[in-house]
């Protein structure tokens, strides 16, 4: 007798239509944003006076986008401002989407005056606090916004959700035009003048002439934890933050999750965000949170003022005209505490044990830091000792393009616009943090160099800074990748003895990285996003100069490894 099997056989057709319908569910709840941006010129009044400052939308910050993990952000952008403009979206992996990612002559040749252009990409897999900036001259002066990455459709944060969350934009404030502040020096060769204020939200609060009726004022609930989403969006001060009475607990930077610590103040390089929960466990009355400069340069004037925003309690301690309680200030560190930043810097790490890439394919050793070039022939210049300001990455001093940006270039196939040899290491080795440089060493050479990189290596960079005119900390940014900071340090790397000092269990990942004064770090990360991929100072007075190089990462295996063609409305030059 033959036995039969229960077991029937599901058809191939409805195997297939059920997959399609779980990789559907899977994508279901991710959603498409859709925004028009208009930068435009706008009367804003601050210290006293009105100025035309450039804005998106007439806003001074501009619009905060809040999206999903895995949405897709479509954001037209149309330029009435005098200026050429391109928007970056600071953080964001734009994975095969390098034409979105906004530097000027980098990846795009600027919106002209008139002009429009759509920015398209998807955020896949980051979650935190990110922003967007202007990427043409000095117009991310004004030009800025929180861009913030909630987790998936039921998924949680890492931590209790908090009561609010508060984003705490800081910025620099020029009581002129910032974009003739930097021509003016371009012209000259000399350093630019410095800022006239810093902002919490747009505003300098109480401490500046005419600003106390207009200082930000965050209202909270006693017993309440807030987050906290800080972002440094000054354009050349990195920045120490604090607030009276209350400790805070960082919880994620640079929008990666952090294992939780406590501390009464951060440090924020221009580009950084740093994401902290803050429990309003003081007696109910008024707090001021305020920022102020870490100035890590000897002798190198500075901005020294102090922007205020006012945690109120919500306990009707100013009810009365005229009678609002004084608000408590906090201790904010010494100007050049570089102890308080080295302590906060190193005491960021991943939230879990990770994975570190390896083994290294590609070791690179980059030098950064200042320069002068000589004043070129019948020119005065306003620099040291008749000179001009130049910065560099390996005595390179990063060139802009004028006909065709990089990509571009690389994508088609157009000779003579940037050149692949980018020095893996410094041509000149020398005593990088030497009280006194050998003064042949002070001049970069100008050019626009890359390193190419092919896709999937794992590259592991040394950044060393140099005391060659003023030795300083120095954000840097690399667009399209996250890394891993595996260590810092003081002095001159050393490979020999440095190497056992990295972290190689749960170092931070972060987008912009702070090169100590004098001093230097090492990150690691994995070409896996092709493209043209600027790195630079995020103090965008040393871009001006030429602090900046680019990697081109080839394309690798197939569609999902390579660029994705140029959009039909990428602007022209």
């Amino acid at each position: 007798m033959e036995s039969h099997s229960n077991t029937s056989v599901i058809p191939s057709w409805l195997l297939c239509f059920l997959l399609s319908f779980f990789l559907l569910c899977s994508h279901i709840k991710a959603e498409v944003h859709y925004h028009d941006f208009v930068v435009q010129a706008t009367p804003v009044k601050r210290l006293c006076k009105t100025h035309n400052i450039i804005t998106v939308n007439g806003q001074y910050p501009g619009p905060t986008l809040e999206v999903k993990n895995g949405d897709t952000l479509v954001i037209n952008v149309v330029n009435r401002a005098r200026y050429n403009v391109t928007l970056h979206w600071h953080g964001i992996r734009q994975m095969r989407t390098g034409w979105a990612d906004g530097p000027e002559m980098v990846t795009q040749c600027p919106i002209r005056p008139g002009g429009s252009y759509t920015y398209r990409f998807t955020i896949e897999g980051q979650e935190g606090t990110l922003w967007w900036h202007a990427h043409s001259s000095w117009l991310r002066a004004t030009v800025y916004g929180a861009l913030i990455i909630h987790p998936k459709e039921n998924n949680s944060y890492p931590f209790t959700n908090p009561t609010r969350e508060i984003p705490i934009l800081l910025g620099e404030w020029w009581d002129a035009n910032p974009i003739d502040v930097v021509r003016e020096a371009t012209r000259t060769g000399a350093a630019p003048n410095i800022s006239d204020a810093f902002t919490i939200n747009g505003q300098p609060g109480d401490f500046y002439n005419c600003s106390g009726k207009d200082t930000t004022v965050i209202p909270v609930g006693a017993g309440d934890t807030n987050l906290l989403r800080v972002i440094n969006a000054a354009l050349n001060t990195e920045l120490f933050f604090a607030i009276a009475g209350h400790q805070m607990t960082v919880v994620g930077a640079d929008a990666s999750y952090t294992k939780p610590f406590t501390t009464s103040v951060i440090m924020l390089g221009p580009g950084q965000t740093t994401d902290v929960l803050v429990t309003m466990d003081q007696p109910p009355s008024r707090y001021y949170m305020a920022a102020r400069a870490y100035a890590s340069a000897q002798g190198v004037p500075f901005d020294n003022t102090t922007t205020t925003a006012i945690l109120d309690y919500d306990c009707g301690c100013s009810t009365k005209p005229g009678l609002a309680i004084q608000p408590a200030f906090p201790a904010l560190p010494a100007y050049n505490d570089t102890s308080t930043a080295t302590a906060f810097s190193t005491g960021l790490r991943s939230l879990d044990k990770v994975r570190i890439p390896s083994p290294v394919d590609e070791d690179l050793f980059f030098t950064v830091g200042l320069g002068l070039f000589n004043c070129p022939p019948g020119k005065t210049c306003g620099g040291p000792n008749g000179t001009r300001f130049g910065a560099s990455v390996n005595n390179v001093s990063f060139v802009l393009p004028t006909s065709f940006s990089i990509l571009q270039a690389h994508h088609h196939g157009v000779p003579g616009v940037f050149t692949t040899d980018f020095p893996a290491n410094p041509p000149v080795q020398f005593d990088y943090t030497a009280a006194n440089v050998s003064r042949a060493l002070w001049q970069p050479v100008p050019a626009t160099k890359v390193y190419k990189l092919k896709y999937g290596s794992v590259v592991q960079l040394v950044l060393q800074g140099t005391s060659i005119f003023a030795a300083e900390n120095h954000p840097i940014h690399i667009h399209g990748y996250d890394f891993y900071i595996l260590a810092e340090g003081f002095g001159n790397f050393d490979a020999a003895k440095d190497t056992a000092k990295f972290n190689l269990v749960d170092p931070p990942m972060r987008n912009t990285v702070g090169v100590p004064v004098n001093g230097w770090a090492v990150i690691r990360f994995v070409a896996d996003n092709p493209g043209v991929w600027l790195m630079h100072c995020h103090l965008d007075v040393h871009i001006t100069w030429g602090l900046a190089m680019a990697f081109l990462v080839e394309d690798g295996v197939g569609e999902l490894q390579s660029l994705e063609p140029p959009p039909a409305d990428l602007p022209l030059c």
